[in-house]
């Protein structure tokens, strides 16, 4: 097997675990707030048992650090909105909403990094509308607030994504990851206490904690680590392509281990089709014959990349 075929093989396994935590989202018993709270804390603990993540934050300049902190406070905006999707609706609506992404991306991304607009960029978010009636119209009426909280959650992710892009190569991958997702905790903590008070900090039963660890442990670091050495061998055409593939992992998964199927009837999964459809030839449109991978990603298209 040679090393570009090793490495497709690795980040399919990636985008797989990615796939998982929506799943883990919906098993867990905990509010939205309180699960991405204790998923943000323990990533936070085991990054910072890294000396050279204290090394790199030594030397970061202030201004910098701020700005990453700022980045963070989108990503549990996002990781938020993404779980209170599930809770809502389920696993297979939070993800199809997130494949959404690239729409708000289109639209953002030139803003944000300040590049020129691509009006043909704009082509898949007419071609996702029909998608996105056709969701709506196939989920029964006490989850279409769970689709409308995660199409928030998708323009979040393309929104921290387009900031994550702007500060590239300005900190190691991981200690940036540690920033953002430590910014994250501190800021879900200010909620929670001013919202409702310490009796909302919740300690999980042996189940949950369990199911935590496998979502923070399995499902983000381990993947984002081998994610660190695979990248690097694709290209971001490459890499575009797979990590599009994590609602179609996601909602297969929801249905083999969830069966929610019998919650959603099959305009739901024609809209899925139409958007997968439209998101898949993105790729096609913005393709440059020299890309660069991204230099990492962190965990999830709840998270798309820190690049």
């Amino acid at each position: 097997m040679t090393p570009q075929a090793k490495a497709q093989w690795q980040l399919h396994f990636c985008v797989v675990l990615w796939g998982f935590t929506a799943i883990l989202g919906k098993l867990i018993t905990l509010t939205a707030l309180q699960l991405v709270w204790w998923r943000m804390l323990i990533v936070t603990i085991a990054l910072l048992l890294l000396p050279k993540v204290w090394r790199e934050l030594r030397t970061m300049p202030p201004r910098r650090l701020a700005a990453y902190a700022g980045i963070g406070v989108l990503v549990a905006l996002h990781w938020l909105t993404f779980y209170s999707a599930v809770k809502l609706a389920n696993a297979s609506v939070a993800a199809t909403c997130i494949a959404l992404a690239p729409v708000f991306l289109a639209i953002i991304e030139p803003r944000v990094v300040g590049r020129k607009f691509v009006p043909r960029e704009l082509l898949i978010g007419v071609a996702v509308v029909p998608g996105v009636a056709l969701v709506v119209g196939g989920v029964p009426a006490d989850m279409r607030l769970g689709v409308a909280v995660g199409v928030l959650s998708a323009a979040l992710c393309a929104t921290f994504g387009a900031f994550n892009k702007r500060m590239a190569d300005r900190g190691g991958a991981l200690t940036v990851t540690g920033i953002e997702l430590g910014a994250g905790t501190v800021f879900l903590t200010l909620v929670t206490l001013f919202w409702h008070g310490e009796g909302t900090f919740a300690i999980p039963d042996l189940h949950d904690t369990m199911l935590l660890l496998v979502l923070a442990i399995v499902c983000t670091l381990l993947p984002f680590a081998l994610a660190l050495a695979v990248l690097r061998k694709l290209s971001a055409y490459t890499v575009q392509l797979a990590t599009n593939l994590e609602p179609v992992y996601a909602i297969v998964l929801a249905v083999i281990l969830l069966g929610e199927q019998h919650q959603l009837d099959v305009w739901f999964y024609a809209g899925v089709t139409v958007i997968l459809g439209a998101v898949f030839v993105h790729p096609l449109l913005t393709r440059q014959p020299a890309a660069k991978p991204p230099g990492a990603v962190l965990g999830t298209a709840e998270s798309k990349a820190i690049e």
